[in-house]
């Protein structure tokens, strides 16, 4: 077997046995390939089965110089993967990353929009346009609803339960999840849905798709990014936001508010409550509010 087939080979696994999305499975194996990149370029013929762990340490080395600590550490955790899987399936019998440490990143704490800055951001949409009406409720979802954005562009018609007050997310690994929807999301969604949306001409397959571009197909998420950092500039905004700065306010704005980390977490889909606690990130003087108001002994 060639690297191509132990590649693919781990790509199946990813997808069949650990239900990893197609994003994450794609994330896993360019690392794989930035390390064959490097043995070609290098002149090391080598098979995976056969790679030396002196081999890797000099590719991790030279990665070192190239990327910061949190890239170089995801690519090691990625490469770990791999050659775990390989003794899982007996090609090998250690994994030559077992000694290589993973730099210390500390955890990355997420930009936040305030609510005025969301308002000022939905607000800048021209409603006159069609995807004006579309992007409202796009963005009002992300917000509204705590959603990444992948789950956004695939969010189906079938999925909305608005007389239950749920839509049902498909999230990461196809894991589903029934997450609360208020009634003024509910209302721009159906706005959207009467007065754009059923005048379109939807391309077969995306019948169900509820977000569609104007050729009636599902728009890409590079899209959604766009749109957002487009009414960034429009108001002004100088800092660094994507779809997912909507998701990170939606937790700290609920966690603000009262909402416990547990409710939190099952409403983002996030499998350990840690994930949950870098998304919200707070101030001491906050901390000491939610003392001062709860501790029996206040």
């Amino acid at each position: 077997m060639n690297w191509d087939s132990y590649i693919k080979s781990y790509q199946s696994y990813l997808k069949i046995e650990r239900g990893l999305s197609k994003n994450t499975i794609e994330n896993y194996s360019f690392d794989i390939e930035r390390l064959r990149l490097f043995l070609v370029i290098s002149e090391i013929e080598v098979s995976p089965i056969k790679i030396s762990e002196e081999t890797v340490q000099q590719f991790i080395y030279g990665v070192s110089k190239e990327v910061n600590p949190r890239s170089q550490a995801r690519i090691i955790s990625g490469l770990k993967s791999f050659f775990s899987y390989l003794i899982f399936e007996d090609y090998r019998t250690d994994n030559p990353l077992e000694l290589i440490e993973t730099p210390k990143t500390g955890r990355k704490l997420p930009d936040t929009l305030s609510v005025e800055e969301i308002d000022n951001l939905i607000a800048a949409i021209d409603l006159t346009t069609n995807e004006g009406e579309r992007n409202r409720a796009m963005l009002e979802t992300l917000y509204g609803c705590g959603l990444r954005v992948s789950e956004l562009v695939t969010l189906k018609i079938s999925d909305l339960f608005f007389e239950e007050g749920f839509i049902k997310i498909t999230g990461k690994g196809n894991k589903q999840r029934f997450v609360p929807i208020s009634d003024l999301t509910q209302k721009f969604i159906q706005i959207y849905r009467d007065t754009i949306r059923t005048h379109l001409t939807i391309q077969k397959g995306f019948e169900d798709t509820l977000f569609l571009n104007r050729r009636g197909k599902q728009l890409t998420r590079a899209m959604i990014f766009t749109i957002i950092k487009n009414l960034a500039l429009e108001i002004n905004l100088y800092k660094t936001i994507s779809p997912h700065t909507l998701r990170h306010s939606f937790a700290t704005h609920l966690l603000e508010n009262g909402a416990d980390l547990r409710s939190i977490q099952l409403m983002l889909g996030h499998e350990s409550i840690t994930t949950t606690e870098i998304y919200v990130h707070l101030d001491r003087k906050f901390l000491a509010q939610v003392v001062n108001t709860f501790h029996p002994r206040k």
